[in-house]
């Protein structure tokens, strides 16, 4: 019953979406973004935080009017950030904080836009200059991002070059837009011009078309060593997007997974993502 209603949902999402960008294009290419950029989860309480994030030092960094939500485990090594996927939190990284507390590493989570305890609207170039603030201020020496905070991690250090920066680790991540496009697209049963007027809506509004956001121009561009892990179980995004990754960055490392779906949560591939940062 409750897939039938958000079959419901969705598909009558989809259908005032399309009218209105028959109707109203204007209206509706706002809306159409408004529907693709906004999370159904991961907001978290100032007074209801798990108690992983309650113990940490806890810092917001402003940006342009919005809020940046930062966790701070403190260690005495190197420093860590960490950028958590969609309708996620900084709480995901429960399971893998063990294996980078183990080095003794100080170790940063952010929130993504409009996403735990973070402020503003979503998307990937803002939480790219989310992840920038947060470098500036932690000055990491490792980057680590699952899902679409892999995905933002990659655009970041394409776009910032911080030099600073010695390894990046990707789980579970998208390499390009469209294949996310593509995924809303089909769960609301977009026309072709509310597709367009998406697209539109990115290049007015961050100047780049979909098709140019891809791991084929990020890639290349990086100097640094790079892990990029996925599970060929994956439902979420699909496994050929690693190795499109991983075509276009030389010096990434690839890890293959089984049977951890897009979560990425398991100690044996977590034990890889350590050696990797601490392990020359």
């Amino acid at each position: 019953m409750q897939k039938i209603r958000y079959f419901i949902l969705t598909k009558s999402i989809g259908l005032y979406v399309n009218l209105l960008s028959f109707l109203l294009p204007k209206k509706g290419k706002e809306v159409v973004y408004y529907f693709f950029s906004k999370p159904r989860d991961g907001k978290l309480r100032h007074d209801a935080l798990p108690e992983l994030l309650a113990k940490t030092h806890r810092e917001t960094i402003s940006l342009n009017g919005d809020t940046i939500q930062t966790y701070t485990w403190k260690g005495n090594g190197a420093v860590i950030l960490l950028a958590h996927g969609w309708d996620s939190n900084s709480w995901r990284w429960e399971k893998l904080l063990p294996f980078l507390q183990a080095s003794g590493s100080t170790i940063v989570a952010l929130d993504a836009p409009d996403h735990g305890l973070s402020q503003g609207s979503f998307s990937l170039p803002k939480y790219a200059a989310f992840i920038n603030a947060a470098a500036e201020k932690f000055k990491p020496d490792y980057l680590i991002g699952h899902s679409i905070g892999g995905s933002a991690s990659l655009y970041y250090q394409h776009l910032y070059q911080n030099p600073k920066l010695r390894k990046l680790v990707m789980l579970g991540s998208p390499a390009e837009l469209n294949p996310i496009i593509d995924n809303y697209d089909g769960l609301l049963g977009l026309t072709r011009k509310s597709r367009e007027l998406l697209n539109q809506y990115f290049m007015e509004h961050f100047n780049f078309h979909p098709d140019n956001y891809t791991a084929r121009i990020f890639g290349k561009t990086l100097n640094l060593d790079g892990l990029v892990a996925h599970d060929t179980e994956d439902d979420v995004v699909r496994f050929t997007e690693m190795e499109k990754i991983s075509d276009a960055w030389s010096k990434a490392k690839v890890i293959k997974t089984s049977g951890l779906g897009h979560s990425m949560h398991g100690d044996e591939l977590y034990g890889e993502v350590a050696r990797f940062l601490f392990e020359d």
